[in-house]
């Protein structure tokens, strides 16, 4: 059975991907969760259509975006970890709580998904993590670990 995927599905393929799965799968699982559509002619036919209108109202936000990478240029979030005397920090720093910070401190939702950490963070210190909210728009968020 061929599908038109309408989210991104890590096993599967990307949103607006046709794929082909088992009949059972795509009839009991992804059509009734509206995870996809059946790839016949009238929903091939929209989906252009469909990429084209998804593709307008992104690009409309990209003002927005640069407003955002704009007021995140010079500003440095802190976040408190807890760490040994070293200076070491217990567990690892994620991007969900780089997202919290960004939202307790600068009142900013960015989904946590839109955002990179390129290092693995062990010590106390300052670092940098990357943030794509679109195709043209890229930039980065220093943060600084502060013990607890």
């Amino acid at each position: 059975m061929e599908v038109i995927l309408l989210k991104n599905m890590r096993t599967l393929g990307d949103k607006h991907d046709v794929v082909s799965v088992k009949n059972g799968y795509g009839r009991n699982f992804l059509i009734p969760k509206k995870l996809a559509v059946l790839a016949n002619k009238p929903n091939m036919a929209k989906l252009d259509d469909l990429i084209a209108r998804e593709q307008a109202e992104e690009d409309k936000k990209v003002e927005d975006y640069q407003v955002i990478i704009e007021k995140l240029a010079d500003k440095t979030l802190k976040i408190g970890v807890k760490s040994g005397t070293s200076g070491k920090i217990f567990g690892s720093i994620t991007s969900i709580q780089i997202a919290n910070a960004l939202r307790d401190q600068l009142d900013l939702d960015i989904p946590r998904k839109k955002i990179t950490i390129d290092e693995e963070i062990k010590e106390i210190g300052t670092y940098t993590a990357a943030i794509k909210l679109h195709d043209q728009v890229r930039g980065e968020i220093s943060f600084e670990l502060v013990k607890e």
